[in-house]
Order: structure tokens, then sequence, then C-alpha cells
């Protein structure tokens, strides 16, 4: 008696059930009952801004609040660039993911505030008010409201070359790492010198020279320096020159030529007879 053979499947069937419509995505849903985070689709989706910078408004979106979002701890997070990570933390802010300000504390130090919001043009919650005091015989007078203090201006973004040049890179870097001869308080680090560099090489793009950046960055420093680095990127922003204006055309003057009847000189385009010699000709009829 024969025995039935039963052929295996060619392939494992698929774990998802149901009617497959098509090769797109298809989803398996989970509900998150701990350690979740809310994403709009207007940053999911976001049709402007790039993969990078999307990923990383939600990871700062899932930080809690106080969490460091500096550009060298997130490189040290994460393998992209600190160039990477620093052009993405730019995009957040020209979409108004990201707002950065920088803050001078009352001992004089500079701190950059940053404030990530989940959907652009939210308010900045404030707050709460203090529960009323509870009533007395003889209330004390209400303090006087104390005034705010103004949060400080968003500072601008460095200067940018507007084309990409290895040389003038490297002048640039070059420039900055030798800031220290000319003052020894001007001792950058490599990090610094990488940030600044594509600010010196745009004012080199605009044909200033090495020697005129130099003293512009040099020039007239406070007495007390805490941080070149800031000054310096102050300096390379509010000082950026204008890009230098076409040169006008010069005037083009006509070859001489040798006159066909009394062989004097004279300017034409073209080779004939000098105005005198055309003057006594007959007038045509």
């Amino acid at each position: 008696m024969d025995t039935q053979q039963v052929s295996a499947p060619s392939r494992a069937s698929s774990r998802l059930r149901g009617r497959v419509t098509g090769s797109g995505v298809r989803h398996v849903r989970a509900r998150h009952t701990d350690r979740f985070t809310v994403v709009g689709n207007h940053l999911a989706q976001h049709r402007e801004l790039s993969l990078v910078a999307i990923g990383l408004a939600v990871h700062i979106q899932s930080l809690p609040d106080g969490a460091q979002v500096r550009i060298k701890a997130l490189a040290d997070r994460f393998p992209e660039s600190e160039a990477r990570i620093a052009a993405a933390l730019r995009e957040l802010e020209e979409h108004h993911y990201l707002e950065r300000t920088l803050v001078r504390l009352p001992g004089g130090e500079l701190i950059t505030r940053t404030v990530a919001y989940d959907r652009p043009g939210a308010a900045v919650p404030a707050p709460a008010p203090p529960s009323p005091p509870e009533p007395e015989p003889e209330p004390e007078p209400a303090p006087e409201p104390v005034p705010q203090q103004e949060p400080a201006p968003s500072r601008p973004p460095l200067p940018q070359p507007q084309a990409p040049d290895l040389e003038r890179h490297r002048v640039a870097a070059d420039l900055l790492a030798g800031l220290r001869r000319d003052d020894p308080r001007l001792l950058l680090g490599e990090h610094d010198v990488r940030r600044l560099a594509p600010a010196v090489a745009a004012w080199l793009e605009r044909d200033a020279h090495p020697d005129a950046v130099r003293h512009a960055l040099t020039a007239d420093l406070p007495d007390r320096l805490k941080q070149p680095a800031g000054l310096l990127a102050h300096r390379l922003t509010a000082l950026l020159p204008p890009p230098l204006p076409a040169a006008a055309p010069k005037p083009t003057r006509d070859p001489f030529q040798t006159c066909d009847t009394c062989e004097r000189a004279f300017r034409a385009p073209e080779p004939g007879r000098c105005r005198d010699c055309r003057s006594d000709l007959p007038e045509a009829a």
C-alpha cells in the first residue's frame, strides 16, 4: 500500500491575518500604558523638515524638563556628527519647534535657555498663581508686583558661506587657531574652532583679507574676557561685511585706424576715412 506524501508549504504563513491590499506598510498597533510620548502628525509627517530634524524633535519631546540638549551632549548620544545635529536644531528653530535664547545669570555667566514646543505656536504655560492667603483680622497690604524681566533676544545664527571651499575653510580654521598668538586669552578648543570656521569662511568669501578678519576679532578686547568663543561668535555675526559690489565694466575705446585719404591716425571701429576727409565729401543728391 502506497504511503500518501504530504507536501510542506513553500514558506511560513504570515503572522498578519486578513486581506492584503498592496505592498505598502501595514501597522501592528499596540496600546502603550507607560513610557510613551505623544507626537503629532504635523511633526512626524512634516514635509520640510529632514529625517534627522524630525527624529531629534521626537527625542527632545521624550526627555524630561531639565535634560541636556546641547549639541555635544546629543552628539555623544547619537552617531550623527555635531555639524548634522547643529543643522537639525537650526531646522527646528526655523519651524518654531525649538527656541534657544542666550541668558545672562546674575553672576555674569551666559547660558543657553532652550524651550521645546510639541506644537509650533503653543504658548508657554505660565506658573500657577499662588493660593490666596487665609483671611486675618487685619490683613496686610498686598506686596507690590515684581516687574518681570524680559527674555533676552534670541541669538542670530552664525554666518555661513554660500559655496563650500575646502581651502578657504582651512585658512579660516588656521586663523582661529592662531588667534592666541595675538592674545593668550583667545585660546580656543577644537570644538569652537570647528563651530566658528564656517563664519570666518563667510568673511573670506566676501573678499575680506585674513589680516582684516584677525584685526576685527582681536581689536579692543574687554579687560575681563570669560568666554572668548562667545565674543568671537558675536563679532563674526554683527560685523559681517557686505559682499563687494560688482565692478563696473571699463569703457572700451575704438582702435586706431589709418585714414585712406590723408593717412592720418584716428579712432574708429573699422578702417576708412577720418572725420575731416569725410566732411569734404560732397553730400549725396
